[in-house]
């Protein structure tokens, strides 16, 4: 059974980069309707969502070069692809809103 502190930082780091996620599709979908500001907003969000996620990472891996490891699960590995595909996500929307701005002459 997962210790409560370990359990804290996968669901943070799942938590964070479902949010970051979130905010990349908002902003995409404020591109498609010119709203530029709203979507640079939500660019933003993505971002402090990835720092978070980051920062659970952080305590995982600083807890396993400390020699203490996480027990590799499911759950462990969800966390993980979550983050990864966040991020991924969040750069795509990057540059689809770059897009749009250069379609709409902004």
């Amino acid at each position: 059974m997962m210790d409560e502190k370990n359990m804290q930082m996968i669901m943070g780091l799942i938590m964070h980069s479902g949010d970051a996620k979130s905010y990349a599709m908002e902003a995409i979908q404020a591109a498609k309707t010119n709203d530029f500001a709203a979507a640079e907003v939500s660019l933003n969000e993505a971002k402090e969502s990835l720092i978070k996620a980051h920062q659970s990472q952080t305590e995982m891996l600083t807890k396993e070069a400390q020699g203490d490891p996480i027990e590799v699960t499911l759950l462990t590995v969800h966390s993980q692809d979550h983050l990864m595909t966040s991020i991924s996500f969040t750069d795509l929307a990057k540059e689809m809103v770059d897009l749009y701005k250069v379609i709409n002459g902004r």
